[in-house]
């Protein structure tokens, strides 16, 4: 049979082809008879729609881009499974952009996606710098973002986070409760507003039962395992921490191996709790207590939002600023 095209498919209905167009687009002001008839001749004469034609007349790439500091992080593996599903749903593709925590890369990627290469960004900043002036040039009419997880506080854009401050606070009294008096707090950038909140949930928790905060134990850690390993063993030997809160699940797999190294048993000697939502963390041995962050409904949520300014629809406000709950799951690592 030969291919026909969107004039013909409307002749044989004796439709419009805007008529027909929208039977394709989904769109809501179109009879639904009409429509499933639209798609039942279109099937029968074999017709395939060309949405790629579609979407340029309507100057829509189809596509979203997810910027993330890194690729390493499990959590930011499942926060694109999330975005992605939501994204398919409304007929969406994505790209993935990867800053490695450098400002320059962040702004030079917004700056090129602003030209028109996707609808809409969903971001997680980089953690190098606070100079993010950049985002103030953008026309978020024409490329919406929506932050997540890493956010800057002074910009005005969408954003999707978890409840950092009460999962830290919580986590740093599960670990005072089970006997820790000397807690390391360990931190990549406590620069970042993330990093800030989490790390006051930690001292607020302190305060509460009394125990002196220790600058010393608030240990600055890096992205390099290598560089962690002698910053945590260093930590270990001078300081002697009874307990242990990873920001990130990275430094709890150095405490891990740093302790195996130094014949440190977890939990007897050193109790360990990281923020996680790695799978296999029940897996580890001892299995690793962790604060697990909901990553694939984050993406969900980040996608959902951006993609419901995209339909041309106004946030009410609760949209605005959306904060997820955490679960502290306790294992071995942390228990008395």
């Amino acid at each position: 049979m030969a291919k026909i095209d969107i004039i013909q498919l409307a002749k044989v209905l004796n439709l419009s082809k805007s008529t027909v167009s929208r039977a394709f687009r989904d769109s809501s002001d179109i009879n639904p008879k009409t429509k499933e008839r639209i798609l039942k001749v279109a099937k029968e004469l074999n017709y395939q729609p060309n949405h790629y034609a579609s979407n340029l007349r309507e100057q829509k790439s189809k596509t979203i881009a997810i910027v993330l500091p890194e690729l390493a992080n499990n959590y930011f593996t499942q926060i694109i499974q999330g975005a992605e599903k939501e994204a398919k749903k409304h007929g969406y593709h994505i790209l993935i952009f990867v800053t490695d925590d450098d400002i320059a890369k962040e702004r030079d990627f917004i700056r090129s996606l602003a030209s028109g290469r996707v609808d809409g960004v969903i971001m997680s900043a980089s953690g190098e710098s606070t100079d993010h002036s950049y985002l103030e040039s953008i026309n978020y009419e024409h490329l919406p973002i929506v932050l997540f997880d890493r956010i800057y506080d002074d910009i005005d854009l969408p954003k999707i986070v978890t409840d950092d401050y009460h999962s830290s606070f919580v986590a740093t009294e599960h670990l005072i409760q089970n006997g820790c008096q000397r807690i390391a707090y360990l931190v990549i950038n406590k620069e970042l507003s993330i990093g800030k909140t989490r790390m006051q949930g930690y001292e607020d928790a302190l305060k509460k039962y009394k125990i002196p905060l220790r600058k010393r134990l608030i240990i600055d850690c890096s992205n390099s395992y290598e560089e962690n390993s002698e910053i945590i063993e260093t930590a270990i030997r001078k300081q002697a921490p009874d307990g242990i809160l990873a920001s990130v699940e990275r430094l709890a797999f150095s405490t891990y191996y740093v302790c195996r190294r130094m014949g440190i048993q977890i939990p007897q000697d050193l109790k360990v709790v990281s923020f996680s939502s790695l799978e296999i963390a029940g897996l580890l041995h001892p299995p690793l207590s962790v604060v697990r962050q909901p990553a694939v409904l984050i993406g969900e949520k980040a996608a959902a939002t951006l993609l419901k300014q995209l339909s041309g629809e106004s946030l009410a406000e609760e949209e605005k600023f959306v904060m997820m709950r955490s679960d502290l799951v306790v294992r071995n690592s942390s228990q008395a």
